[in-house]
């Protein structure tokens, strides 16, 4: 698939596999929540682990944890970066 970026929410990610922020989906308190957090456009995050429903996140030099939901928000792509709408 050439020129075809595949969009998922940070949710569906494999566990230990850099992926790279599209957007976040949400209002705006919530998306400037994650922005202060580093979530943040084109930033190479990762799961670390996933249990009970929430997730470990290496964001940067630091580890997060959020819930599945909120990961449901973040859309992220595998490997490359790319303009996403």
């Amino acid at each position: 698939m050439i020129g075809v970026i595949v969009v998922m929410p940070l949710a569906f990610a494999k566990t230990n596999e850099d992926v790279t922020i599209a957007k976040i989906k949400g209002k705006d308190d919530l998306v400037c929540h994650l922005e202060n957090l580093g979530f943040i456009k084109d930033a190479k995050i990762s799961v670390v682990s996933e249990s009970g429903g929430n997730l470990i996140v290496r964001v940067h030099d630091g580890r997060i944890a959020i819930s599945k939901s909120m990961a449901n928000k973040i859309f992220v792509s595998e490997g490359m970066n790319g303009n996403i709408r």
